[in-house]
């Protein structure tokens, strides 16, 4: 098959969704995928893809096959969808996924804005000072020197010192904006751990990726165990999708006590994965034979959690930066203001 772009979070909810719909309806699996490759339309990408599904689905692969030979799919939907197909619960494994992506779609977003929205007013900052240091203060610095007999010299340091106040916040401010561009590209390169460590000294900042990586496993430990996977298998089959070593670790002592003969639950709330609030949801739950829906409603919790830290922190930077800008402002004015006070004085 030719090679396709990725298919975004979205795509993939939608995807999953319109598949899982079809095949509720009583609709093939070959019937439904040409369908879809129909309302996409031959010409465009994902409809070309479609097709070359469908043609392999119609050849004998199965629908976890062509996903994977599409290439636009991420390995763990394919993982996921083969898992459905071979316990016969495929329909609800599609609809698991399409509310997973659509989540993860949601807080990809809100992570965006965090770095997003910051960076523009770090942005704006910077063309503020180099207005200040290149149109104001020097054309200000002109009109007062033509009048020096009538001001003070102790008024020219005014605006010297907003001259060197202006500078200092300038270069701080280039240099965050560096640092934001280098931890990017680090974040998506081998760099991510040393990354990591760096937000990890921000109590915010750790709460939230840790919350993150819990959110994640969380999910995908729930679709295997839906796939009909052993507890086991389903710890160490979501344990990939984690992201972060911290909580990775944790994981790994779960995998130990469970080991052991522990399970699941009685693991994780000894190794104390989850917050005790959380954490004594799941013994209950695992012991009334409820772990499903449990865990379902832990992945909620763990989705809004994730949603509330990220608005917190947004909600932290953008008044810091916003006065920021404001006191750049307020003492370039005062710089350029005092010294007019100062002539009006010795004129009055």
């Amino acid at each position: 098959m030719a090679s396709h772009k990725k298919m975004d979070l979205l795509g993939i909810s939608a995807f999953c969704e319109s598949l899982g719909m079809m095949i509720k309806a009583g609709i093939p699996v070959t019937e439904a995928v040409n369908l879809l490759g129909r309302h996409e339309g031959s010409t465009g990408p994902l409809g070309q893809t479609l097709d070359e599904m469908e043609h392999a689905i119609d050849e004998g692969s199965t629908l976890a096959g062509a996903m994977k030979g599409a290439g636009i799919f991420p390995e763990y939907a394919v993982k996921m969808v083969e898992a459905g197909e071979t316990t016969g619960r495929l329909e609800d494994i599609l609809f698991r996924l399409a509310s997973y992506y659509r989540e993860q779609h949601a807080i990809n977003r809100k992570l965006r804005s965090v770095i997003i929205y910051p960076t523009a007013m770090i942005i704006m900052i910077i063309i503020v000072l180099l207005i200040m240091l290149f149109a104001v203060l020097p054309r200000f610095s002109e009109v007062y020197n033509t009048l020096t007999g009538s001001i003070s010299s102790g008024s020219y340091a005014y605006i010297n010192a907003a001259y060197v106040f202006c500078w200092v916040v300038l270069v701080l401010m280039v240099l965050l904006v560096a640092a934001v561009v280098i931890g990017a590209v680090m974040w998506k390169g081998k760099g991510r751990e040393t990354v990591e460590k760096i937000l990890a000294k921000n109590s915010t900042c750790a709460a939230l990726m840790e919350n993150l990586a819990l959110y994640r496993f969380t999910s995908a430990y729930e679709v295997f165990l839906a796939s009909g996977a052993m507890q086991d298998q389903a710890v160490l089959d979501a344990l990939p999708m984690t992201g972060y070593k911290p909580v990775e670790d944790k994981i790994r002592q779960v995998i130990r006590r469970m080991e052991e003969g522990v399970g699941f639950a009685q693991a994780a709330n000894d190794v104390e994965l989850y917050e005790p609030i959380y954490g004594r949801m799941l013994i209950p739950g695992e012991r009334s034979g409820n772990s499903d829906e449990v865990l379902r409603r832990l992945t909620e919790l763990l989705a809004s959690d994730c949603n509330n830290r990220t608005e917190k922190l947004v909600g932290t930077i953008e008044p810091l930066l916003s006065g920021i800008l404001m006191i750049t402002i307020a003492i370039a004015l005062l710089s350029v203001m005092l010294p007019l006070i100062g002539i009006m004085n010795s004129i009055g």
